[in-house]
């Protein structure tokens, strides 16, 4: 990103141990083992009590693109009463740090704001971490097919197993023409899961009149523009809340 200045401490998921706490600080003490939230919130301010909190005009993404982040033995978490959370005992702490961003961002972004419902037709594309994990959490909504689009034959594998119906190797097959003899005019929900103008335009092409695109991907200017083409268009969106 090119926010991120040369020297920049990356990433921004983290479990860990709280080593220190500022005079603010309330709701954690030292000694606490804590979930870090890829996401720095205020609490206060308008996005936050709207509980838009990537939106934090004190916060959002930081970690690792602001300020330092947690790919170090010690991090320092702005507003740690709103972006800490208590591991529970005997947590598998190597699973938590799913919940850090991976695991929530596929859910929250993917599915919910995707509109996901039951007996939907659901296309994912991107079989990476966050595409899978909006594969789990749509079969909550128990949708009646799930396509996963990928290049990467493992990948596909591995979506197989976590339930998708129908998996598709874009570099082999026709996607859309696959997708489109499939459904009746299109899927219901298309989650972009990676964060390029050709995987958005899949999403486009595969998605039926009145269908939903969730747009998981860090995209760059470059789709920007291509979102604004759309308007007016018959395919209604979701907004990501990055």
């Amino acid at each position: 990103m090119p926010a991120v200045t040369s020297g920049r401490i990356l990433g921004h998921e983290a479990v860990g141990i709280v080593d220190e706490v500022g005079a603010a600080v309330r709701n954690c003490k030292k000694g606490d083992r804590v979930l870090v939230s890829c996401i720095t919130s205020c609490g206060k301010c308008e996005y936050c009590k709207r509980q838009m909190y990537a939106h934090c005009e004190d916060g959002g993404w930081i970690l690792g693109h602001l300020i330092d982040g947690t790919q170090a033995e010690y991090v320092r978490i702005p507003h740690a009463d709103n972006s800490l959370y208590p591991v529970p005992a005997r947590a598998d702490e190597e699973a938590l740090v799913m919940l850090s961003d991976i695991l929530p961002t596929g859910f929250e972004i993917g599915v919910l704001y995707g509109g996901v419902k039951p007996g939907d037709a659901v296309a994912i594309v991107g079989a990476g971490p966050v595409g899978l994990a909006a594969l789990l959490t749509a079969q909550f909504y128990s949708p009646s097919k799930v396509f996963m689009i990928d290049l990467d034959d493992a990948r596909l594998d591995v979506a197989k197993k976590f339930g998708a119906t129908h998996v598709l190797n874009s570099s082999r097959a026709k996607v859309v023409e696959a997708i489109l003899a499939e459904t009746k005019d299109g899927v219901d929900v298309a989650i972009e899961a990676v964060g390029v103008p050709q995987t958005f335009d899949v999403c486009q092409n595969i998605v039926r009149p009145g269908g939903h695109i969730a747009n998981v991907g860090v995209h760059g200017k470059s789709v920007d523009f291509q979102i604004q083409k759309l308007s007016g268009s018959r395919t209604s969106r979701s907004r990501p809340d990055w």
